[in-house]
């Protein structure tokens, strides 16, 4: 039962941050999307030239 509490003292102090920084989180949300899709971009062109 005692790890039971910490862990939703846990949870709720992280939602209770996230609540706070929400705005900042959804910029960095963004800026994660942008960087994954020009991973997969540089990744797939290696691919490709790798084959050609």
């Amino acid at each position: 039962m005692i790890a039971l509490a910490a862990i939703l003292l846990i949870v709720g102090v992280v939602l209770l941050l996230f609540g706070i920084f929400v705005a900042a989180a959804k910029f960095l949300l963004w800026i994660g999307i942008i960087v994954l899709i020009i991973a997969v971009i540089i990744g797939l062109v290696r691919f490709l030239r790798r084959n050609v």
